[in-house]
């Protein structure tokens, strides 16, 4: 099993920046994909961004070019760099983890931009 905790949600500007980050309380070495998700209110549950073992990244096309993936092996936590934020962005953000064929969730965090 993996647990996963978020932080580094909160309230920012149109156009500003916040970093999401996410620990893992096993190795992330052995996960092989880990990511972050979004919901907004009265909304599916979408994928923002994913990153795998091997390091190869995939983003939503409404984040591309504002939001960067990354992971610290070292540390067993991955990131999610957010610029150029905008209201649409405001969700609750989940990390998750593909861990030996189970899906594994954080408990979110609350990103709101306001306009």
């Amino acid at each position: 099993q993996v647990q996963l905790v978020e932080s580094g949600g909160g309230l920012v500007q149109a156009g500003g920046s916040l970093r999401l980050s996410c620990a893992a309380s096993r190795s992330i070495s052995s996960i092989n994909v880990m990511g972050w998700y979004r919901q907004a209110p009265e909304k599916q549950r979408e994928l923002v961004a994913f990153i795998t073992k091997g390091d190869i990244t995939t983003y939503a096309d409404s984040v591309k070019g504002r939001f960067t993936i990354s992971r610290d092996n070292a540390k067993d936590m991955i990131y999610l760099q957010m610029n150029i934020l905008k209201p649409e962005d405001t969700a609750v953000y989940y990390c998750y983890a593909l861990y030996f064929g189970g899906n594994y969730w954080g408990q979110g965090t609350q990103v709101t931009v306001s306009s």
